[in-house]
């Protein structure tokens, strides 16, 4: 149970570490939230969790080949919200877009004979 704590603690602290650092740096912000501490603690607990470097590989590799359609989020939000739609409206217009991207990455990899 202690182990859960500690991973909700350290996941969360960097999420509000990283939320106010961009209040005073939009660029500071979007270094350390550009850099995939999800990710990377993701593998860390799943190799903790597992002892499995196959999982995590697997795990490394699912994420690589997903980074390209997530990248529509950062695409489609910023021109939404520049054509001064509400923030709430344009979020998840956008992440409707970006799950479009993932299902269509999918079944592209798919159709090349990449699984993940």
């Amino acid at each position: 149970m202690i182990y859960y704590v500690i991973k909700v603690v350290i996941s969360t602290t960097l999420i509000v570490a990283i939320s106010e650092v961009s209040k005073k740096s939009s660029l500071i912000g979007g270094i350390l939230a550009s850099v995939p501490l999800v990710s990377v603690l993701g593998m860390i607990w799943l190799y903790i969790d597992t002892q499995s470097a196959e999982k995590v590989a697997q795990f490394s590799t699912s994420v690589f080949w997903l980074v390209i359609p997530s990248l529509s989020l950062f695409i489609v939000l910023p021109l939404l919200l520049k054509m001064r739609m509400n923030f709430f409206i344009a979020l998840p217009i956008s992440l409707v877009v970006m799950i479009i991207f993932y299902y269509l990455m999918i079944f592209i990899l798919g159709k090349v004979g990449i699984k993940l």
